[in-house]
């Protein structure tokens, strides 16, 4: 088997496709491959900065924490192959991490076992996901019905930039009272960070009217199936303390 459809269908966004594919000059790996309007979004094969999101934003945190005991709660906005979820379940203080995803269907996937990470993901008591829109959620109360509801981290990765987006949905989320609004579904010195393919400069010159101690994180890795290298771009900020008059410069690392 070269190449398998485990999925096609079509969805709001468009017509989206889950394969799974053979490498033809690695005969003993297999990838997964997500694709939407038969444009590429996502793959098993290289996850490292889907994974760095979670990591480097706990790492955020736990740099504030006074307490390494204390139990985390993680809200991540899109499942995808969930390798975003899965890095955060590593850490043993996650207390629960909610995966808002907007498609059903990537949530079938899950359900079904058809994604590489779904017999592990399924069978950990911590994740909960759910359908929806996770801007929608963000930028509306921090209530989940009548009960209020805040997270230590916030890891969006749905769309490929702040400026190419998957759909409209997201447009209010990358404004600077869009990030306001999200603010308030953070704890006290909680940490929101957003997956982007590209560097984007007017969402950090948002987060910094924010946010404070933000931060660009530069993810490359060596893609060896079209022998260059990818990077992907990490956005950190912290919830301003009340107590804090003022913001720290952000930097590139």
């Amino acid at each position: 088997m070269s190449l398998e459809i485990l999925a096609y269908e079509p969805t709001p966004l468009g017509l989206l496709c889950l394969r799974r594919r053979q490498l033809l000059s690695k005969p003993d790996t297999m990838v997964t491959e997500v694709t939407l309007n038969h444009e590429f979004l996502m793959s098993s094969y290289l996850t490292e900065s889907e994974r760095a999101l979670s990591r480097l934003g706990l790492e955020r945190l736990r740099s504030l924490e006074r307490s390494t005991s204390r139990e985390l709660n993680i809200l991540v906005g899109g499942l995808g192959l969930g390798y975003t979820a899965a890095e955060a379940l590593k850490d043993a203080s996650v207390a629960g991490v909610e995966v808002v995803e907007f498609l059903p269907q990537v949530i079938g996937w899950l359900r079904d076992g058809l994604i590489p990470l779904a017999e592990q993901l399924n069978a950990e008591p911590r994740l909960q996901v759910t359908q929806g829109d996770i801007y929608a959620r963000l930028t509306g109360p921090a209530m989940v019905g009548s009960v209020p509801t805040q997270f230590d981290l916030i890891a969006i990765d749905v769309d490929h930039s702040p400026e190419d987006v998957l759909g409209d949905q997201s447009h209010g989320f990358y404004t600077e009272a869009g990030l306001r609004k999200t603010s308030q579904h953070l704890n006290a010195n909680g940490v929101l960070a957003v997956w982007s393919y590209d560097e984007s400069t007017p969402l950090l010159e948002k987060m910094k009217h924010v946010f404070a101690d933000v931060s660009v994180e530069k993810v490359t890795v060596w893609n060896d199936l079209i022998n260059e290298e990818q990077t992907d771009w990490l956005f950190f900020g912290r919830k301003i303390d009340s107590s804090c008059s003022g913001f720290s410069h952000p930097s590139i690392g």
